[in-house]
């Protein structure tokens, strides 16, 4: 059974950083792509950014330049560094981790809150 533990969440002020972590066990096989997506009140999941296992990275517009995902294949974990937030990043952040055959997973979430 496929098992995460998500990391780093919680209250920042506008112009803070936060760094999230996901450790990811009970899968025997790598996961070719890992990442992050997000839900705020009332609105659906998005994705943040993904970072595949051979390099590839995507974000998305909002947060180009602000925020960086990063991947330690092996350990199977994922991280995301975010810079300059603002009060539109709050949301429950979610990590996620694709296996070889598409199969997809998902974290429990972590909240992230940026006061004004």
């Amino acid at each position: 059974q496929v098992q995460f533990v998500e990391s780093g969440g919680g209250l920042v002020q506008a112009g803070g950083s936060l760094r999230l972590s996901c450790a990811v066990s009970g899968s025997r096989f790598s996961f070719s792509v890992m990442g992050w997506y997000r839900q705020a009140p009332g609105k659906e999941r998005e994705l943040v950014a993904t970072k595949s296992s051979g390099g590839t990275s995507t974000y998305a517009d909002f947060v180009k330049g602000r925020f960086t995902v990063s991947r330690d294949i092996a350990a199977k974990m994922v991280f995301l560094q975010m810079n300059s937030l603002n009060v539109e990043d709050t949301a429950v952040y979610y990590c996620n981790a694709q296996d070889p055959f598409d199969r997809q997973y998902w974290g429990q979430g972590t909240q992230v809150t940026v006061s004004a």
